[in-house]
């Protein structure tokens, strides 16, 4: 009991995620949905990173980043949408304290470190248009891994002003997270007390980590795009076919961004619509990076050609040689 004779708050050893339980029947179609752009982003990744570490013709640093995005993009959607579609396909869906705070600081590390590599890559389209005589000799493979745990480190440090605050916090009344997964946010509501500073301090973390990298994305394109007027026709067309498919994926990473961020603050909108929305921005961009850099890539389409042709075919002369020796 408190001095007034009041009960203290019950610290909930639990948190239940709502998610989208209230769809009713519709949650089946929801399940399968969410079910099969996840298995396309395992395999569509999957295949990219596979091709990377084995073909010789993927061995250039374009790739190594690509396959290490591929990677993030696996883990970053494998944080939040297998837990997601358990809570689909039961009544109740609860997660741990602890758990929860894990998951929260997973899917803001992947999110950020997943800009950083953005980054990253956007200085390799510079320095492989703006300065190609000079490429081969800094692109080496130790500065590459450098970049590379660069962006892992800045995807940690601005993970920690969004989800360390809720550490330490007391947390009261319904333990129900309004969300598919652990939200900063979301979880912040259950706290006892004032989350003002913490709010801000989240908000003003995430506008780092996002303008940071989209200025020196952005930096980067304006100087390509200075030596692009400097070439000839076919020059510009052949150098600009290098970086489309990253200003590409770029375009449609911070867009989506943008759109959620403003819909959250300007609409009105359900629960349930706010959440689809959270999952979409999720899986839309570790869902198109397989479709577009195969699409736009003509190394990768035809490493991917020459892997899946190849081998039947393999496979079908040693059946004949077994068969008639």
């Amino acid at each position: 009991m408190t001095q007034n004779g009041s009960r203290p708050p019950e610290v909930p050893s639990y948190f239940i995620i709502q998610g989208l339980s209230n769809l009713g029947e519709n949650r089946i179609i929801v399940f399968y949905i969410f079910l099969v752009a996840y298995i396309f982003i395992l395999v569509g990744n999957s295949m990219i990173i596979f091709m990377s570490l084995t073909n010789p013709k993927l061995s250039s640093p374009m790739y190594f980043f690509l396959h290490n995005l591929s990677l993030v993009d696996i883990l970053y959607t494998t944080v939040t949408i297998p837990n997601m579609l358990s809570g689909l396909m039961t009544k109740t869906h609860t997660i741990s304290v602890r758990g929860c705070f894990v998951q929260m600081y997973c899917f803001i590390q992947m999110a950020v470190t997943g800009r950083g590599i953005l980054t990253v890559m956007a200085y390799d389209r510079y320095m492989a248009i703006c300065n190609p005589l000079h490429y081969t000799a800094v692109m080496t493979r130790p500065f590459r891994c450098v970049l590379i745990a660069a962006a892992w480190v800045f995807g940690a440090i601005c993970s920690l002003p969004g989800t360390a605050p809720s550490w330490n916090k007391t947390y009261c009344g319904p333990n129900i997270v309004r969300h598919g997964w652990c939200d900063p946010s979301s979880v912040r509501r259950l706290v006892c007390g004032d989350t003002y500073s913490d709010n801000i301090l989240s908000l003003s973390s995430a506008l780092v980590a996002l303008l940071l990298t989209g200025v020196l994305i952005v930096t980067s394109y304006i100087l390509i795009g200075l030596s692009l007027s400097k070439m000839n026709t076919a020059e510009r067309l052949k150098a600009f076919g290098t970086c489309a498919a990253h200003l590409t994926v770029v375009s449609i990473s911070y867009g989506s961004a943008s759109f959620v961020y403003i819909s959250y603050r300007v609409g009105n909108f359900p629960a349930e619509v706010r959440i689809i929305v959270s999952v979409l921005y999720t899986v839309l961009t570790p869902f198109l990076n397989p479709v577009i850099y195969s699409l736009r890539n003509k190394e990768l389409r035809d490493a991917i050609k020459s892997t899946f042709c190849r081998r039947p075919a393999l496979a079908a002369k040693r059946l004949i040689n077994t068969v008639y020796p």
